[in-house]
């Protein structure tokens, strides 16, 4: 283990912000245990469904305001997209190249995960698995990357909105939800608000790039002002206050992202700048900057198998022949969400699986070597792989 970490440390450009890598997996960690606890796959007659316990427990909201943490995501894209698209042009890179090499990067892991779970549904589909099943099942591979179409979206105009302010597509989303909330018009609009929502904090990461947003004024104006925001259009707007989707509610914050969601998100966005001071310090001690280099060296894998290493899981728990407590149980008790606590260090070890079969498509023949020796290639910043 000291040898490593001391390889790690010493292959970590003096250069590199590690605050930025730090963000980066603490979001990762949000998503990833938060869809673990939103989540629950419930038998019913031996066919599986979709469930949540924020439909169920109201007090469990507040768990979607602490593991909801997609716009810290953008954040830090915005700024390595800029920071990637810069140095490319130093070097004389034309647009194409850069862009082919970064969306390889997204979508050649992506790739391997469809073409897994295409085989798994012909086989299932074989054994005579039920049709409610499958869709469940692929319900929730697939919707973790409608995360990754937003950010190549997103990356490919990078030269575009660069230097946009955030105050554009904030805009555009206050008046999307004008005239869906409001106005009732035409819904054709809201699609709209996925890339304008997202917009925002990409925006913010490409100005802190050209040396904006580092002042801490700055950042609790985000934190301050985001979180009032949130509140009011909670309290007086009508919007959700959880701030992810909620099976059975007419409305999602996500699902186009709402003015509570982006609000939501500036205030995240806030704290992350506030943050950043501390994380350097902390993370200046290569103990503890190990599993956060470890962490973004796999980021893609964690984040595209998370959801399939808690399926793996619940599958396995079937042939127990009877439901498991937090597991295929209704999410609808206190004892349920303390049940599925005890499930997460299950599902970790499969996701630890999952990340050790597929991490070499994420990086390639020549970053799997990487990965297996534990140290990141100085030449590729941890933070300008996704």
């Amino acid at each position: 283990m000291r040898e490593l970490i001391r390889r790690i440390d010493s292959a970590t450009p003096p250069d590199r912000d590690r605050a930025v890598d730090a963000l980066r997996a603490l979001a990762m960690l949000g998503v990833v245990l938060g869809h673990w606890l939103v989540t629950a796959l419930v038998t019913d007659s031996g066919v599986l469904r979709g469930d949540s316990p924020l439909a169920h427990l109201p007090g469990f909201t507040p768990v979607s305001w602490a593991f909801q943490t997609l716009a810290v995501f953008f954040l830090v894209g915005g700024e390595v997209g800029a920071k990637s698209h810069a140095a490319a042009q130093g070097r004389g890179l034309r647009y194409r190249q850069w862009l082919g090499a970064r969306l390889v990067r997204l979508l050649r892991p992506a790739a391997v995960l469809l073409a897994v779970w295409a085989a798994a549904v012909l086989m299932m589909l074989a054994s005579g698995v039920d049709v409610t099943t499958l869709h469940t099942l692929g319900k929730r591979v697939l919707s973790p990357l409608w995360f990754l179409l937003v950010l190549a979206a997103l990356t490919a105009a990078t030269p575009l909105v660069a230097r946009l302010h955030p105050g554009w597509p904030l805009g555009i989303v206050l008046l999307v939800d004008l005239n869906r909330f409001a106005l009732e018009g035409p819904d054709w609009l809201d699609p709209v608000n996925v890339a304008a929502g997202w917009l925002v904090p990409y925006c913010l990461g490409a100005a802190r790039d050209r040396g904006r947003l580092h002042g801490r004024a700055t950042g609790w104006t985000l934190l301050c002002g985001g979180a009032v925001a949130t509140a009011g259009l909670v309290r007086w707007g009508g919007y959700p206050a959880s701030m992810v989707g909620v099976p059975g509610e007419e409305v999602s914050n996500l699902d186009p992202p709402t003015l509570a969601a982006v609000a939501f998100g500036l205030a995240q966005c806030g704290a992350a700048l506030l943050l950043l001071g501390p994380l350097r310090r902390v993370f200046a001690r290569p103990a503890l900057w190990t599993p956060v280099a470890l962490v973004n060296i796999s980021a893609m894998s964690i984040f595209l198998w998370h959801q399939t290493s808690m399926m793996a899981i619940t599958a396995l728990g079937l042939l127990t022949g009877r439901p498991l407590p937090g597991l295929h149980t209704v999410p609808d008790s206190p004892d349920w969400v303390l049940a599925r606590l005890a499930w997460l260090p299950a599902f970790a070890v499969a996701l630890l699986v999952c990340c050790a079969a597929f991490h070499r498509y994420e990086r390639g023949g020549g970053g799997a070597r990487v990965a297996c020796r534990g140290s990141p290639a100085p030449s590729e910043p941890v933070h300008h792989d996704v």
